[in-house]
């Protein structure tokens, strides 16, 4: 099992990370157009307090090979997430499209302020994979793609709050 923390600097306040956060058309074009997934779909969200979202998503990875025979050459997830209004923290589990009864990805994603006008998201992320033989190689490419692409999400974020102020 991996355990891993991301932490990026948002250009905004809290308030409004998690405004952005929320909005379906800001998360349509960050991952269609900022993350360049194949696919992305909103498939429910309801409303706060406790805001609850679920997603279909398959994004452009690189797998090795034994890892890409495994699972296929469309790789996609369904995510699931609820916001704790008290506690400002999104709560999700992705389930792969390939093998999700032998893989577990999770985590919680926080912000906290970071000086004027920006915030510091802090996603604390597990990954497990009970494939005998390729369990450390899944969590490893597995944690590479996640980076690549919150690091990516980040740096969207950013550009979309300079245009839409």
């Amino acid at each position: 099992m991996k355990k891993f923390t991301l932490t990026h600097e948002i250009h905004c306040t809290p308030e409004r990370f998690w405004e952005v956060f929320f909005d379906k058309d800001f998360n349509r074009s960050l991952y269609l157009e900022g993350l360049h997934f194949n696919d992305f779909v909103i498939l429910e969200q309801t409303e706060q307090p406790n805001l609850r979202r679920r997603v279909k998503g398959a994004p452009k990875v690189e797998l090795p090979g034994p890892i890409a025979k495994l699972i296929g050459d469309r790789f996609g997830y369904e995510e699931e997430g609820t916001f704790d209004s008290a506690a400002q923290k999104w709560r999700w589990k992705m389930r792969p499209s390939a093998m999700a009864d032998k893989m577990r990805m999770e985590g919680v994603v926080r912000v906290e302020p970071a000086g004027e006008g920006k915030c510091r998201r802090i996603a604390d992320i597990e990954l497990e994979a009970k494939v005998f033989g390729l369990g450390g190689m899944i969590e490893g490419t597995s944690e590479k793609e996640m980076r690549g692409g919150w690091d990516g999400s980040a740096a969207y974020m950013n550009r979309w709050l300079r245009e839409h102020p």
